[in-house]
């Protein structure tokens, strides 16, 4: 029984060490002066964006309405913006054209 126990006691110390690096790694992938968007309504995608996009005004909508639906706690544990793809490329790429 003791044996068990130290045996799963050590599976658990080893899942959160991957886990951590694996939190890492998801950090990490972000480059310097970008950071990580969840977006979509029903199939969420992971993108990264300039934090310049912060600035302007059409980006600033989307996030009053990630603020609107979800408040500070996000589902993903990121910044989600609830709007589809097509939405989100057309206001980046107008963003992407002023940078």
């Amino acid at each position: 029984m003791a044996i068990r126990l130290l045996s799963m006691i050590s599976g658990v110390k080893q899942f959160h060490k991957l886990q951590s690096v694996v939190t890492r790694n998801q950090i990490s992938d972000v480059p310097k002066g970008h950071f990580a968007v969840y977006v979509g309504e029903t199939e969420i995608k992971r993108y990264v964006v300039p934090i310049e996009y912060l600035n302007h005004i059409s980006f600033q909508e989307l996030l009053q309405k990630a603020e609107e639906e979800f408040g500070f706690q996000h589902p993903m544990g990121g910044l989600t913006i609830p709007c589809n793809e097509d939405a989100f490329f057309h206001v980046t790429s107008r963003l992407e054209t002023c940078l």
